[in-house]
């Protein structure tokens, strides 16, 4: 891992006041800075101060005596909670956007001071705090009270989730460290004592394992059950002063510990031991007070007793791509994929904690990244990752037709895989790999109660085709025809089957009557309207119109002069491009007959997505 520093922020602007807390929000938009001024300045990304707000005391009517002692965001990036050591737990509204209004939509009063937080990532109505009199509470967003979890005799020092956000550590001004489970009844009780730390462990943290320090100058590792993982002592070192806070990355294989003019790093080396990588000594920076991971991984902030705030650069590696793209390796499983053109990121992170191995980009768009294990896949448009369990051969053949669905051919397999689902769609054998002979339906109910559409249909042999359902397994339809097939097509809501043969003869098969009609022959383009059940056909000099589809002999034709190319709509207008040759003529359609909400059918690029036809006459001919 290596930390490179970028710039020093400076939060207090006009005194020198200690930093108490640093937090980034889970969307890495924004970042929170308190100090002991009690004030918490808001920055974006890149540590510049977009908005700061003062914080309230507990008394309305009281002076403002108390310190901020902790704070955190919540999974969703709209509230910020503080606690406070007036007794309370007070969490502000801050909407999604910069300027959005600020409110406190909860608070917490308690009988004793507040300590310190924690906000568990997949529970986002509850808060983890702990008090001075040693109770670890929760406070519960939906019925605006609190309820204690456990309750101990020794002051609270320090508290983590751990980063599925299930369970909870606290540590105890007696060297207790004791472990709270929200759904674990294996031990018969919800909470146990973890372990018995050598000192006080201000500084505590919880990734793929736990990390504990204090004043002895030791850093120790702990298991999820205590036992001891492994000890670095550096008691003898005399410029090293106690350990005040630590702070795992968001992939938990590297945790920043900090003391005084300095911080150390440690690491988890593939063996799953924990390595020292080192240490940042800065000169004049004084008492680490406050250390916060955005959210990707890539930015370390480090808050000082002075009121300093340092941003620092992390990552093992950087690489570009293609000249496009640039990837960001924060740890062995997690990368950072930026566009350069733009600098719209995404973060790819294996569920599964393997390796990133290797990473493509198809067409400007669809991302594929594999481990030892398993297959990433995922669209840079829509921001939907997936990953699957996966031993393939290094052959892999990949379409991205849908935009829902990345189609994957492996020995004469067909693996379907829907962007944001980590499991397998569907699977089936066909050797026919072209895009034209495979059409695959995926979209959501149209209303409450309705079933999803997971249709594929494809290719048995050249004469016969099959329709299947994804979602149960079961063949919807079976279609052997007397001549080989060319290309095929669902409808978007997979009922009605296009398909053409050698012959260019275009065939119309009802999928549930299970009939089929010829609706062309001598068909050179055919395609279905996005959106609709509308069909457009060329059968030499003619364009052929569908309207109706369960009426397939009623069709409009309008004779042409060339090829039809595309089809574009703009706002408002929707055309048939026609080749002639050396001019190119477009064909406008009636608007006020196309559908209102028309859905993306095979946008096979960005541009794809936004055509859609469907109308009852042709108005014009423009050149």
């Amino acid at each position: 891992m290596q930390i490179r520093h970028l710039r020093t922020i400076y939060a207090p602007q006009e005194t020198i006041a200690k930093v108490t807390a640093i937090c980034w929000s889970q969307n890495n938009r924004r970042l929170a800075i308190v100090t002991t001024d009690r004030v918490v300045h808001l920055c974006d990304e890149n540590g510049d101060r977009r908005d700061k707000f003062s914080t309230k005391p507990a008394d309305s009517k009281g002076a403002k005596t108390y310190v901020v002692r902790g704070m955190c965001w919540s999974p969703d990036s709209t509230k910020l909670a503080i606690a406070q050591s007036d007794n309370i737990v007070f969490v502000y509204k801050l909407g999604t956007e910069w300027g959005d209004k600020k409110s406190i939509c909860n608070k917490f009063p308690q009988s004793s001071s507040v300590t310190c937080i924690c906000w568990p990532e997949q529970r986002p109505n509850e808060i983890v705090f702990g008090l001075h009199e040693g109770k670890v509470k929760v406070g519960q967003l939906r019925s605006n009270k609190p309820a204690t979890l456990y309750a101990t005799d020794s002051y609270v020092v320090s508290c983590a989730a751990n980063r599925e956000g299930t369970a909870v550590i606290s540590g105890h001004i007696d060297h207790r460290i004791y472990r709270f489970a929200f759904d674990d009844a294996s031990r018969g009780v919800a909470h146990w004592e973890l372990c018995r730390h050598s000192c006080v462990p201000y500084a505590l943290s919880w990734g793929e394992a736990v990390c504990a320090a204090g004043t002895d100058q030791t850093v120790c590792f702990y298991d999820k059950d205590g036992s001891v993982l492994q000890r670095f002592d550096y008691s003898r070192d005399e410029t090293e002063k106690e350990f005040t806070c630590a702070a795992f990355n968001p992939s938990g294989e590297t945790v920043v510990v900090g003391s005084f003019n300095r911080f150390r790093i440690f690491a988890l080396a593939p063996d799953g031991s924990w390595r020292d990588a080192g240490l940042k000594q800065i000169e004049n920076l004084y008492t680490v007070t406050a250390l916060g991971w955005k959210c990707d991984g890539s930015r370390l902030m480090i808050g000082s007793l002075c009121g300093a705030v340092d941003m620092y650069d992390a990552c093992i590696r950087r690489v570009r791509y293609k000249g496009r793209f640039e990837f960001t390796y924060v740890s062995a499983s997690s990368v950072i994929v930026k566009r350069l053109s733009t600098g719209a990121r995404i973060v790819l992170k294996s569920h599964f904690g393997h390796e990133v191995e290797r990473i493509n980009i198809h067409e400007d768009r669809f991302l594929v990244a594999s481990t030892h294990q398993t297959l990433m896949m995922g669209d840079l448009e829509t921001c939907r990752l997936s990953e699957v369990p996966w031993s393939g051969s290094g052959n892999e053949k990949f379409v991205f037709e849908s935009d829902k669905v990345c189609m994957v051919f492996n020995a004469g397999e067909l693996t379907l895989v829907e962007y944001g689902r980590n499991d397998v769609l569907g699977s089936c054998r066909t050797e026919h790999t072209s895009p034209h002979l495979i059409s695959v339906r995926v979209h959501e109910p149209p209303h409450e109660g309705a079933p999803e559409v997971k249709i594929v249909a494809y290719l048995l042999d050249l004469q016969t085709i099959c329709v299947t359902d994804l979602a149960s397994g079961a063949t919807v339809a079976t279609i052997s025809h007397d001549c080989k097939v060319d290309w095929l097509d669902l409808n978007g809501r997979a009922t009605k089957l296009l398909f053409r043969d050698k012959r260019r003869a275009l065939h119309l098969y009802d999928v549930a009557t299970q009939s089929r009609s010829t609706l062309l022959s001598f068909c050179s383009y055919v395609n279905w309207v996005p959106g609709s059940d509308v069909v457009v056909g060329q059968n030499r000099g003619n364009l052929c119109v569908w309207y109706h589809i369960e009426a397939p002999e009623r069709v409009t034709v309008v004779p042409i002069k060339g090829d039809v190319e595309d089809i574009e709509r703009t706002a408002g207008k929707t055309e048939v491009v026609v080749d002639e040759g050396m001019n190119t003529v477009s064909y406008e359609l009636n608007e006020a007959l196309l559908p209102s909400r028309p859905r993306p059918h095979s946008p096979h690029s960005a541009s794809h997505a936004q055509l859609r036809v469907g109308a009852h006459l042709l108005l014009d001919r423009r050149r």
